[in-house]
């Protein structure tokens, strides 16, 4: 028996274009004390990086897949294939690298070898929807003499940065930062440098803060504005936003607001409705905030992005894109006041209306990516520029 472990040094999570980093020791576990006999020897072993798709098939249709590339792959043949036994279809792998052949191993012997490729920056990032799914792994195989190939993989989270692709690692030291008090080899400082680079574009993307204004109305008349003070945002920060009820002419009885993802399926891929297939497009939920706001004249709410989340991005068979979604329910009759009087000459009783006609409206405010691990807000006509806020009309439909 042969025990085979793989140790990221800098986590599981990494941007497009860093260097993956892991070191494998291979141990035999016997005791020391065992026989010489016990010894065991080992062929080979190589890894990979590779992404895995899957396309759900009531919802994408897709092209038959070339049954020239059998999908399992037989014992007898020393052949490395990462993807043996996924479903779906490899579209991205690194190039296989050998970590060691002919190795053999006493009882109680273990060695470590160390592997490092740097992430494609034309993949998609790691995605799990519910028409398609993007998956990284590191896939390690390893074969014992006269035995067949065992495969180790190794789940990654990768995250594309837009605007990134063109981006090289300056040949000179004194370009790229560094730190005076630490040692780092030639692949240390690229990766310091493409995680400072994406840090400080993020930091700059996300600290610009310019208030944004929406007059909400409907047919009827204005429901109220409603202003967001942010344009972009990182992973793991909230989306607070202001809702001005106060100078509406239509009463407002109740509203809520959900931060979603758009997965929309591309035209070309979309199945058919008629031939059993699922809507193309599907949203899920990540935060939401619901408030009973009659008489409100002010109120506001926090809705966090949330760290595990994937930003928005476009590829041949699908987009991914962020939105606010608005419910209002507002009353039907004009100057609909719920409350009671408030001066009386002698105690009465007061109930309110057990039935009050109402409408609904929806809207939706689209957010597109920004920048990698970022959010951006891409209203109607935003004002990207510090000054005087934009005020936009936004007329709702039911």
């Amino acid at each position: 028996m042969i025990e085979v472990v793989a140790e990221l040094s800098r986590g599981p999570v990494f941007l497009a274009g860093e260097a993956l980093e892991c070191v494998v020791t291979v141990t035999n576990p016997l005791p020391p004390t065992a026989t010489s006999a016990s010894s065991e020897a080992l062929a080979w072993a190589s890894a990979q990086i590779h992404c895995q798709f899957h396309a759900s098939e009531s919802r994408v249709a897709l092209p038959p897949p070339d049954s020239s590339q059998p999908d399992v792959q037989p014992e007898s043949q020393t052949v490395f294939l990462p993807h043996r036994g996924e479903r779906g279809q490899c579209i991205l792998s690194t190039p296989p690298k050998i970590l060691f052949c002919d190795l053999r191993l006493d009882p109680g012997e273990s060695k470590s070898y160390s592997y490092s490729e740097v992430l494609p920056i034309e993949g998609p990032p790691s995605f799990r929807g519910q028409s398609v799914k993007y998956v990284y792994k590191l896939t390690i195989g390893c074969q014992r003499v006269n035995s067949p190939i065992t495969l180790l993989r190794v789940p990654l989270r990768v995250l594309v940065l837009t605007g990134f692709q063109d981006t090289r690692f300056p040949q000179d030291e004194a370009v790229a930062p560094s730190s005076p008090f630490l040692e780092e080899d030639e692949g240390g400082k690229k990766d310091s440098w493409l995680a400072e680079l994406a840090g400080e574009r993020l930091m700059a993307a996300t600290s610009c803060r310019s208030l944004h204004l929406y007059n909400i109305s409907d047919g009827r008349g204005k429901i109220g504005t409603f202003g967001i003070f942010k344009s972009v945002y990182r992973l793991g920060e909230d989306v607070v936003g202001t809702l001005n009820l106060g100078e509406g002419t239509v009463a407002c009885l109740q509203f809520s607001v959900s931060l979603q993802t758009e997965e929309r399926v591309q035209p070309e891929y979309q199945r058919r409705r008629g031939a059993g297939g699922a809507p193309s497009v599907s949203h899920v939920t990540h935060a939401r905030h619901q408030e009973s706001c009659l008489h409100t004249t002010r109120t506001s709410f926090s809705l966090p992005i949330p760290l595990s989340s994937t930003p928005g991005f476009c590829t041949a068979i699908v987009s991914l894109k962020w939105r606010l979604h608005f419910e209002f329910v507002t009353s039907r009759e004009p100057g609909l006041v719920l409350l009671p009087p408030m001066e009386q000459p002698e105690p009465v009783t007061w109930t309110g209306p057990e039935q009050v006609p109402v409408d609904t409206f929806s809207w939706d405010l689209p957010i597109k990516p920004n920048r990698g691990a970022a959010v951006g807000c891409d209203g109607q006509r935003l004002q990207e520029s510090e000054g005087a806020p934009g005020v936009e009309n936004v007329s709702l439909r039911s």
